[in-house]
């Protein structure tokens, strides 16, 4: 078996995008009993076809065989899913459309006529979905892999350090910095990694213009989470939904009740919060009440600061990916788009991309992506996050008496130099 487990390697070092090969080589690294190897390349075939029944069944296995059966239920669970909902199911046959009844002249006749019909369901809130993607998709950003290898991955990899130690794996991340720069996509990385399904919130989906249906759907959302364990709870602009209760004081009895409602979910002092993960991203941390960042709710904060030069090479290959492009030197348009954000990025990449577009129109062929081209709509992108430094700034300069912004201060004074 191990002459074929290297030549499937061999044959990826090549074509490290052939997912049937990786699929194949994950099944025999199973068979072989190298569990936490088979689990790696089935997760990144899932990562690319997280419908691929075959690699979610070899990462069910493969946690299973490694002392993870949270982890290995989830991926069994899915799969069970897509198999019953799959190509192999038969459509029934059609059938003859019945006469159209008679309009309801009256109040009377209309109540009967919907008398045996079912009440209208409501929609459900927010966004739950399978996990499709790892921190290996996450380019550079070392820093931020260690923090979270450390808060949450390394105690879950290991239940039985955990236990001696007392670790419970139940809590809450905040993870805040400049916009566009990575949060929500960490985030999803994370759950990948978990092996967790990915709930995502945002204020809309808790907000309510009626008194007590905000508090309402907040309970109903943590209710969704404690039944989809193990579950990464993740709310967008936390800083709005859960801003200082100090500064509501005229008409915001509303907001109150709310961070008031996430207090009593986070602290589950009438439910059980364990294998739910809750993380929260958030532009301005300043703004979040103080409440939240206590012990036992949102406790860990990171940082999560413009892409450094691996992750904009990453960033940028990304997004170049599927596109027509002559040589690209990404060495040197990383070294030129220092301090640029992920949307940044992206952005360049979608303008080179219509000036790539517009050459072919007008040249009746399709002219690919150039070089020149992409290094000047890497000039003309301004960086987006200027304003927030600048606020930024402030906070760690003049309001970081209790140290949360060191290092934001280390990030500054280095940008400085």
């Amino acid at each position: 078996m191990e002459p074929v487990i290297a030549a499937l390697r061999g044959a990826l070092e090549s074509d490290p995008d052939n997912h049937a090969v990786r699929s194949h080589l994950a099944t025999l690294l199973l068979a072989a009993g190298r569990n936490e190897e088979s689990l790696e390349h089935a997760l990144r075939v899932l990562a690319a076809e997280p419908d691929n029944i075959a690699a979610l069944r070899t990462a069910s296995s493969a946690a299973w065989n490694a002392g993870d059966p949270a982890r290995a239920a989830s991926y069994g669970r899915l799969a069970d899913a897509l198999e019953s909902t799959g190509p192999g199911a038969v459509a029934p046959p059609p059938t003859e459309l019945d006469p159209a009844p008679p309009i309801p002249d009256t109040a009377e006749e209309v109540l009967l006529a919907w008398a045996d019909t079912e009440a209208v369901v409501e929609p459900e809130i927010g966004a739950l979905s399978p996990p499709t993607m790892t921190l290996a998709d996450v380019g550079g950003l070392d820093e931020v892999k260690r923090r979270l290898e450390l808060s949450f991955l390394a105690p879950m990899r290991n239940p039985a350090l955990r236990e001696q130690f007392g670790k419970s794996l139940r809590g809450g991340l905040l993870l805040w910095g400049p916009p566009g720069c990575g949060k929500t996509f960490i985030a999803r990385a994370l759950a990948g990694e978990m092996g967790a399904s990915f709930y995502e919130v945002g204020l809309s989906d808790v907000l309510d213009m009626y008194i007590g249906n905000s508090e309402r759907n907040l309970a109903s959302i943590f209710d969704t989470a404690r039944r989809n364990r193990p579950c990464v709870l993740f709310f967008d602009e936390i800083d709005a939904l859960g801003q200082k209760r100090s500064n509501l004081r005229h008409g915001g009895a509303a907001l109150r009740g709310v961070v008031n409602q996430m207090l009593a979910e986070l602290d589950g002092a009438t439910s059980d919060n364990e294998g739910i993960f809750v993380l929260a991203a958030s532009n301005h941390p300043w703004d979040v009440d103080p409440a939240l960042l206590r012990p036992g709710r949102f406790d860990r904060t990171l940082l999560v600061l413009p892409p450094d030069a691996a992750a904009r090479e990453a960033i940028l290959r990304f997004h170049l990916r599927d596109r027509p492009t002559e040589p690209i030197d990404t060495k040197a348009l990383v070294k030129s788009s220092e301090g640029l954000s992920g949307a940044d990025l992206a952005l360049a990449v979608e303008q080179a991309t219509e000036a790539a577009m517009e050459a072919s129109i007008t040249s009746g062929t399709l002219q690919p992506i150039t070089n020149r081209q992409m290094v000047d709509a890497l000039r003309s992108v301004r960086p987006s996050i200027g304003e927030w430094m600048e606020t930024a700034k402030n906070f760690a300069l003049y309001g970081n008496a209790s140290g949360a912004y060191d290092e934001l201060a280390a990030y500054l004074r280095k940008r400085r130099r």
